[in-house]
């Protein structure tokens, strides 16, 4: 009987489901040596990615038994069945005790859509393989597979790429993914008036793996949204805890979307009923655009309004970098414009720098938007934002980013001690 004949009928259930439109869990598989991992003629349902160990494949033409090698830590099983959907053309088994990571079907026709490196990484890898069965018959078992994932470096930022997206995948699913959050300060008011929700995510025996790494991956599969809706729905939650400890003033919260998050068909819709039914007051929930590249502004624009109808604000993230550019705030409307750290850190460096941060203020308060001015470290940094009537300031001196029981308990909201 097969190792996975249990396995199977759970697996296609969840494969069918996603299909559907549902998203599938992410799989990891831990075989002990000996273990059988699939069977030659079974549905090839994913492609597996070797975390750690050894996996050999052999097949049997009904007369004799064939070795196909054995392969270990960033290679691919069976993507040539993803590709040709066909059925498993080996059988796969544990060498050594290994852990394996399942390959989404879904996950591997985004890549193939897109064309990046990944797609390559399974050409290349399929081509090495069949290279070496061919060359080795019987005894390509013999031949050193260990450099092949190494060789190219092309393909080593395909594999890596995959299986950080893998990872994500399982993060999502586990609630792996950490939401902490920065507190801006309303410099008049002389209190901290709300928070940013950034994204934590620490990859176990990996430490932290940066936001813009983890972003960037998001943005370019369909997680981008379920990133968002994750981020969203524990805001939304952390919102409805402060009401209820009877927090008045009730902090807005800012959370980062990407255009593409915006734009996505239902996600507006999403964004509002999620604060209606927690029934939040209008202005609670803050959302700040941020964009790797160029915006299409239409759909963005209609988006804005349909969600500032019902009390949502926005922000302009990062202004003076990238693509937050004056395009930008000619073509779409603002409440808050936020200045982009590098700006505030250097102001007092030249007359020039100090030129610049006084230009950005002025333009912002001509068009009707408050300045929330990130990286304020100092004090001097503060009085001098106090002076050009900037209303909000954030960064270390105000405080770093909070686990939500901090939020809860007030001790995120201290704000600066000389301020």
């Amino acid at each position: 009987m097969s190792a996975i004949a249990g396995f199977r009928p759970a697996f296609r259930k969840h494969m069918d489901e996603m299909l559907r439109g549902k998203r599938m869990a992410t799989i990891r598989r831990s075989l002990f040596a000996g273990e059988v991992l699939y069977r030659q003629g079974d549905p090839a349902d994913c492609a597996w990615l070797i975390e750690s160990g050894q996996v050999v494949l052999s097949s049997s033409d009904g007369q004799r038994r064939h070795e196909h090698g054995s392969f270990g830590p960033g290679e691919m099983l069976d993507e040539l069945s993803m590709l040709d959907h066909g059925a498993r053309t080996a059988t796969a088994t544990a060498a050594s005790d290994a852990v394996l990571l399942a390959i989404e079907d879904e996950a591997l026709r985004e890549r193939i859509e897109s064309c990046d490196p990944i797609v390559r990484a399974m050409v290349e890898g399929l081509a090495r393989r069949m290279r070496r069965i061919q060359s080795g018959g019987e005894g390509a078992s013999a031949h050193a597979v260990e450099g092949l994932p190494g060789e190219d470096h092309e393909q080593r930022t395909g594999i890596d790429k995959l299986r950080r997206d893998a990872q994500l995948r399982q993060a999502l699913d586990e609630g792996g993914i950490e939401v902490r959050y920065q507190p801006i300060y309303d410099i008049p008011a002389a209190r901290v008036a709300g928070y940013e929700a950034l994204v934590r995510w620490e990859l176990p025996g990996n430490g932290m793996v940066s936001p813009a790494e983890f972003i960037k991956l998001a943005e370019e599969t369909s997680l981008i949204v379920p990133v968002g809706e994750y981020v969203l729905d524990r805001v939304v939650a952390l919102l409805s805890q402060l009401r209820d400890l009877g927090h008045d003033p009730l902090p807005d919260i800012a959370v980062n979307l990407s255009a593409r998050q915006l734009v996505e068909p239902g996600m507006a819709r999403q964004i509002v009923d999620r604060v209606e039914r927690a029934g939040l007051p209008r202005g609670a929930l803050k959302l700040e655009v941020t964009e790797s590249r160029m915006l299409d502004y239409e759909p963005v624009a209609a988006v804005m309004r349909h969600c500032r109808e019902h009390g949502i604000r926005f922000a302009l993230d990062d202004f003076g970098t990238g693509y937050s550019n004056l395009t930008h705030l000619h073509k779409l409307d603002f409440e808050y414009v936020k200045m982009d750290q590098a700006f505030a850190r250097h102001m007092f460096d030249s007359p020039k720098a100090m030129a610049i941060v006084e230009a950005i203020v002025a333009m912002a308060h001509g068009i009707g938007a408050d300045v929330i001015c990130e990286g304020v470290e100092t004090q001097a940094q503060l009085q001098r934002l106090r002076e050009l009537e900037v209303r909000y300031a954030q960064g270390y001196l105000i405080g770093k980013a909070a686990p939500a029981s901090e939020v809860l308990s007030g001790e995120a909201a201290r704000g600066p001690a000389d301020a």
